[in-house]
């Protein structure tokens, strides 16, 4: 086996991705001079090749949009919590070439949370349908003991979310996207939509709000976000999944544990400012 090692992220685009940033950081703290880190431009179309040409100097994969769901066919074996919400976002390359996928996405939310004290909640809301909502329905399966309302902007996107929370375990019930405001009386908000799509609701911010976990780290702060907190709610950001995930992905990918946590948010921090 080579001495030396490497990974990647890939996904399109990529070229915004933070992930080489926070992995180079824990290579460095964790003494791994010898690893590498990368990232390429890969749509679902390349994907196959790409595996295909992986030696074994790789170690593993991060993987973001498009390419969670369109690499679970390429793969030997998925974790529990991968096939639970269908979407892979780590993959780990065996010495043997063996590829075994894993969603860090979904542990990386609730140690977030449990970061900021959040361990348990009666019930909660989720903004948006898309892929990292059905992530955050199962986070929210290990910590929330009620209902989950789930405010989205579609029939079919409603169903989906239904769909989802009888698969994992969470009572959902859905509400249309007019009513978004009403989430903000749940103790704890996620929201998972594209940059920008709650902006309009940072004035319907309650005085006393609960927690707001908002996915986004770019930019930062959202309008919503920067109203949470000026109203004196905690606010858990898409740096904090982000550094948490990586963290994950370090470990596994490395075989080494702890993964030096500070030292990747910390990097992340100075990464994000110089933009």
């Amino acid at each position: 086996m080579p001495d030396s090692k490497q990974a990647a992220v890939l996904g399109s685009p990529i070229a915004h991705s933070l992930s080489p940033v926070l992995h180079r950081a824990a290579y460095r703290e964790l003494g791994l001079d010898d690893w590498e880190y990368g990232r390429f431009d890969i749509d679902e179309a390349a994907l196959p090749a790409f595996l295909e040409k992986l030696d074994a100097s790789w170690a593993g994969l991060s993987l973001t949009m498009p390419l969670k769901r369109a690499v679970i066919p390429l793969l030997d074996k998925i974790s529990a919590t991968a096939a639970s919400v269908e979407a892979v976002n780590t993959v780990v390359l065996g010495e043997d070439g063996r590829r075994t996928g894993d969603n860090t996405d979904i542990p990386g939310m609730v140690a977030a949370l449990r970061e900021r004290g959040v361990t348990r909640v009666e019930r909660a809301a989720v903004l948006g349908a898309g892929a990292t909502a059905s992530s955050a329905l199962a986070a929210l399966a290990q910590i929330c003991t009620g209902e989950v309302t789930a405010y989205v902007r579609s029939a079919p996107r409603a169903a989906e979310m239904r769909g989802w929370g009888e698969r994992l375990g969470v009572a959902v019930t859905t509400a249309p996207w007019a009513d978004a405001a009403e989430a903000f009386g749940a103790p704890l908000v996620i929201a998972t939509t594209p940059a920008g799509t709650t902006d309009a609701l940072a004035t319907a911010v309650p005085e006393a709000p609960g927690t707001l976990f908002d996915v986004l780290y770019e930019p930062w702060p959202t309008a919503l976000a920067a109203a949470w907190s000026a109203r004196g709610g905690a606010v858990v950001g898409g740096l904090d999944l982000l550094v948490h995930q990586a963290v994950l992905q370090v470990e596994l990918m490395t075989g080494r544990a702890p993964a030096p946590l500070a030292a990747m948010r910390a990097a992340g921090e100075r990464a994000l400012g110089a933009r």
